[in-house]
């Protein structure tokens, strides 16, 4: 596989959801314009066939009729759009209350008990919009509501209603009442829930800034403190190289062995120091390693088994056909983080479990340790949560935990029903695997 062909990755964008707070709000809004239509299409045709009361019938039925044309529009950009800005949201309301003077002007002005209904519009003002948005609805409406107290067109009563419109005024004013408080209590619980849906979603978004601004300070320190350990390792590797080949050392096995030992783990040293400086993007000429699923997190098991002799590790993979995917080193280092801590918890053996479905890569480390605390089930995840009992502790999956969720997946955590822990990684094939291979999946 060449590099031009590693380009070809399809990297998942963030899993957060978009603040769709306003485009909930604006349908809503388009909702409670249907039950406008709806009510001054039935009001008028009652008021003029069914009490008698002589209205400019086609000009109060064009106003019902722009404002579908107004919805329609509106349905069509939420269809399009994934959010709805602020002064959209102002405008709707803003054509909401135009029109309602509109027919109060054509049905009697402010003697038209229907007149309070610019007090709805005031209340969702006051719950959608800014300070300043809020305050041009309550100018615009006071505006309105003292306009239709002196410009008007008079009310055509019938003969059977003449010396009775005060009468007419009080039941229409109980109607009235009733219809606001009827939607107020609909529609502004409901504003109401998507705003607090969008504080909790912007209140996780903080948290996260928090730990990645965390992550980043911890990979400076880290990047810092490879490049300087790069030298005293080189140093060390040259003079247990001297010793093996010295004949005080090479006459006895005892200490030819320990010599080899101390040079593994100096290896193993650089090779985490490798690890850190590609992850951290300082790694020169390193090109993308393209690998089959089993052969990399069997990798992954060898080097582990090599580091923790006599501490058993079996990986099971369930009977499943695996792409190639994009080798990250952060992966390898996050599945590795997962073995070192299952066995700093006690545990006698570990399982690696690895599974798939259309478009997740699972891989399970599974342990028989003394498993996780509520306490930690409940902060997994979080920073300085830890069972071991020392300073420092529980980094390690806080890192996990963020490099998992950077690659558009997530981590889980639980105990097993007999005992020890089991930690899961969900990875999208989206993000590992080829492009021309995830999408046959």
């Amino acid at each position: 596989m060449t590099l031009s062909s590693a380009k070809r990755i399809r990297w998942l964008p963030s899993q957060w959801p978009a603040d769709a707070a306003g485009r909930r709000n604006m349908a809503l809004l388009v909702q409670l314009r249907w039950i406008a239509i709806a009510g001054q299409i039935a009001t008028i045709l009652f008021a003029q066939y069914g009490m008698g009361i002589r209205l400019p019938l086609i000009s109060m039925l064009v106003v019902p009729f722009i404002a579908v044309l107004m919805n329609v529009g509106s349905l069509m950009i939420l269809r399009r759009r994934t959010d709805i800005t602020h002064a959209e949201l102002f405008l709707a309301l803003l054509f909401d209350v135009l029109a309602l003077t509109t027919q109060l002007y054509l049905s009697g002005g402010a003697t038209n008990p229907f007149v309070s209904l610019f007090l709805v519009q005031v209340a969702l003002g006051a719950v959608l919009l800014h300070r300043w948005s809020v305050w041009g609805i309550v100018t615009i409406s006071s505006i309105c509501a003292a306009m239709l107290a002196f410009a008007y067109r008079p009310l055509d009563l019938s003969e059977p209603l003449e010396g009775h419109l005060f009468d007419l005024h009080i039941f229409g004013t109980w109607v009235c009442i009733t219809m606001i408080a009827v939607l107020l209590v609909l529609f502004m619980t409901r504003m109401t829930s998507n705003l607090q849906q969008r504080e909790s979603y912007l209140a996780r978004l903080r948290q996260q800034a928090v730990e990645e601004e965390h992550i980043v300070r911890m990979g400076l320190l880290a990047s810092g403190a490879a490049h300087e350990l790069g030298t005293p390792l080189a140093q060390l590797a040259v003079v247990l190289g001297d010793w093996r080949h010295m004949p005080q050392i090479r006459k006895d096995p005892t200490l030819v062995e320990e010599v080899e030992e101390m040079e593994a783990a100096v290896k193993r040293c650089k090779s985490i120091l490798t690890g850190v400086l590609m992850s951290a993007g300082e790694a020169r000429g390193e090109a993308p390693e393209i690998t089959e699923v089993r052969t990399f997190i069997e990798h992954i098991a060898q080097q582990w088994r090599a580091a923790n002799p006599g501490m058993p590790l079996r990986s099971d993979f369930g009977p499943h056909d695996y792409p190639r995917i994009i080798a990250d080193p952060v992966i390898r280092q996050a599945v590795t983080n997962l073995l070192d801590n299952a066995r700093e918890a006690g545990a006698s053996y570990i399982n690696m479990m690895v599974s798939r479905d259309n478009q997740w890569l699972h891989i399970a480390v599974r342990d028989n340790g003394k498993g996780f605390s509520a306490d930690m089930l409940t902060d997994f995840g979080k920073p300085y949560r830890s069972s071991k009992g020392k300073q420092g502790g529980g980094l390690g999956l806080f890192l996990v935990v963020n490099v998992v969720r950077k690659l558009g997946g997530r981590v889980d955590a639980s105990n097993g029903a007999e005992g020890g822990a089991m930690i899961q990684l969900r990875l999208p094939f989206a993000t590992l695997a080829l492009e021309e291979l995830a999408d046959d999946e």
